[in-house]
């Protein structure tokens, strides 16, 4: 598994390089195949800063980038007025913790954070995933900046709380706060993958920082739910229902699950003294290599991507089954119709397998990535 785990680092650090756009100083949002080859769209700054922080964990555990990453990171933070939500600022505050702790007192001020929760439309309706971002940004922050360790201990306390109201009691999370919006009252209670793997992080990472049990517990009662509800060959289901505590819709079943944020919030449970999911980790990473429905790697190892999902051909069969799965769960092998795959790769989903898994292999000091000749 080392060599083949190695080997993954490898495909994701040079998959990055067409994906950076040169003249902005940016990660792209996707890049995608065509008629024409590869194509690269949009720009995004979500997906810069975890694509930052993979790179980051790569050279840190002996692995070599094609980027310079502290003159990028120096370029990025030079303009944060994409900043819209508090999702948005947790990640960048989880961004200057791993680059530059010594500044973390300055933002502080610099984006009022004191009242963040209450001026972000995400943060005011509770949102699991964008929430979970913001506690992970206090959590990484505060164990770097001493200084600003009340506040930050003070808003990781609300935060907190607030999400484990979007928590049922089977441990699934929902998307949203059920009472604060029409929007959470309509479909609140149906998490998405991302609603539960985030907060298994981020929990972790209180419990961790703050020395904290009671989010540790939080965590692992998660975990264990997702893991529970993992498929026959390892995948990470796309929604949950966190007052059912079943699986609400199987499909589409992403890469990035597979590969890079479920293994980022499980391994950071286990380091954090919760349970170990080794096993449910490694079977989903199977997935990829072509243990899957279509019996096909999801690796062109040629391009060095790693295709987005399998989905149904027919969009409605998703919206059907998460429909059906409110009165009965949906069977392991209930027929869903066709399948397929999307040709498209994004630059966090290599970013969160440089992150989840550089310091959890063997890296020879051989093996690195090739370098850019932009």
């Amino acid at each position: 598994m080392d060599t083949e785990i190695i080997n993954l680092i490898d495909l994701a650090a040079k998959g990055l390089i067409p994906m950076f756009d040169a003249e902005k100083k940016i990660f792209c949002y996707r890049i995608v195949e065509s008629k024409e080859g590869l194509v690269r769209e949009g720009i995004s700054p979500r997906y810069t800063i975890m694509t930052l922080l993979g790179l980051l964990e790569l050279e840190r555990s002996g692995g070599r980038s094609s980027f310079d990453i502290k003159s990028l990171f120096q370029s990025f933070v030079s303009d944060t007025k994409w900043i819209r939500s508090g999702g948005d600022l947790g990640l960048l505050l989880w961004l200057y913790a791993a680059f530059a702790a010594d500044e973390i007192q300055g933002l502080v001020g610099r984006f009022h954070l004191a009242d963040a929760l209450k001026r972000f439309p995400d943060t005011r309706e509770d949102r699991t995933m964008e929430l979970a971002w913001f506690l992970a940004g206090l959590a990484h922050a505060a164990e770097v900046a001493p200084k600003s360790a009340g506040l930050f201990m003070y808003l990781a306390r609300e935060t907190y709380g607030r999400l484990k109201e979007n928590q049922g009691s089977f441990g699934l999370f929902g998307h949203i706060n059920t009472r604060k919006s029409l929007a959470g009252r309509l479909r609140g209670r149906i998490g998405s993958f991302a609603d539960q793997i985030y907060p298994i992080y981020a929990f972790s990472k209180m419990a961790t920082t703050f020395h904290m049990e009671e989010p540790l517990a939080s965590a692992n009662k998660c975990a264990e739910a997702i893991c529970r509800a993992q498929g026959n060959m390892g995948q990470w289901w796309w929604l949950y229902d966190s007052v059912s505590g079943r699986v609400s819709s199987r499909y589409p079943v992403y890469s990035v699950h597979q590969h890079g944020m479920a293994p980022m919030g499980l391994f950071a449970l286990e380091e954090a003294g919760g349970k170990s999911f080794r096993e449910p980790i490694y079977k989903g990473l199977r997935w990829i290599y072509g243990n899957n429905e279509m019996g096909l790697d999801m690796r062109d190892t040629a391009r060095s991507l790693i295709w987005r999902c399998v989905l149904p051909k027919e969009k409605r069969s998703k919206y059907l089954e998460t429909a059906l799965s409110l009165v009965r769960p949906p069977a392991g092998d209930a027929h869903i119709g066709e399948l397929k795959i999307l040709f498209e790769d994004r630059p966090y989903e290599l970013g969160w397998l440089l992150f989840a898994f550089s310091k959890h292999s063997v890296r020879p000091a051989e093996v690195t990535a090739s370098r850019s000749r932009q």
